[in-house]
């Protein structure tokens, strides 16, 4: 079972997110803990790929159209640490 951390950053980003995007994210992670990131490309709506450029190592899943979780995954502690849930601005900060 994986273990996710979310950054502080994240945290705060979630206090003001929609309830909607917040029960999609509850989710994303239940998926993640059980089946780590093999089970979100099953899901061909979380759309879960790789970042690149500033974000190289990161990756991205959809939470809807507009909102994106940008996490990195730390294959030797099977921990996904989940860095921004952001409406889909990659600008890194």
């Amino acid at each position: 079972m994986w273990k996710i951390y979310e950054h502080n950053n994240a945290v705060k980003q979630l206090d003001s997110l929609p309830t909607e995007i917040l029960k999609r994210y509850e989710k994303w992670k239940d998926i993640v803990a059980i089946s780590d990131t093999n089970g979100l490309k099953q899901i061909k709506g979380f759309h879960d790929e790789p970042l690149q450029g500033k974000w190289k190592g990161y990756r991205s899943s959809r939470l809807n159209i507009q909102y994106r979780i940008i996490y990195k995954i730390e294959n030797e502690l099977l921990l996904v640490q989940v860095v921004e849930v952001t409406a889909h601005d990659y600008r890194k900060k």
